[in-house]
């Protein structure tokens, strides 16, 4: 890449990304400990309503959580409809009320319960947001 080049990818992100980087470097995750501090940090974030610099810090930040955990920590593997069932049962919501809390039709959610279909990114990051938890639970192995 030419620094001509470089300087307009970086004029491109806003500063809120560069702010991010500063506080929580983008870094290979190298053990445990910094998991657990970018798993904090990436729960902080999915509280915010984020700016499309912080849009792109969050998903590099998941990027290298995902990428750290496939190498070094085995999960079960369950399907987006398992783990939705599963948030809406220990939240005691029904398909209705997780609709109108965020913003997804029930039938797309009945849907994704049945196998019928997947969640779009949009929906995946909704959905991250209003149970607190990484948008990689939603996305397959």
């Amino acid at each position: 890449m030419s620094v001509r080049t470089k300087r307009n990818a970086e004029k491109a992100l806003p500063d809120s990304y560069f702010a991010m980087v500063k506080e929580f470097p983008l870094t290979s995750i190298r053990d445990d400990v910094h998991l657990s501090a970018a798993q904090k940090r990436i729960d902080e974030l999915l509280k915010e309503d984020l700016d499309d610099g912080a849009e792109t810090y969050l998903d590099a930040l998941t990027d290298l959580v995902e990428t750290y955990e496939d190498e070094h920590i085995s999960f079960a593997d369950a399907s987006e409809a398992e783990v939705l069932r599963e948030l809406m049962r220990s939240n005691g919501l029904t398909q209705l009320s997780l609709a109108k809390a965020v913003g997804i039709s029930q039938s797309t959610i009945s849907a994704v319960l049945n196998g019928g279909r997947t969640f779009t990114k949009q929906q995946v990051v909704a959905l991250a947001r209003f149970f607190k938890v990484s948008p990689a639970a939603f996305l397959p192995r």
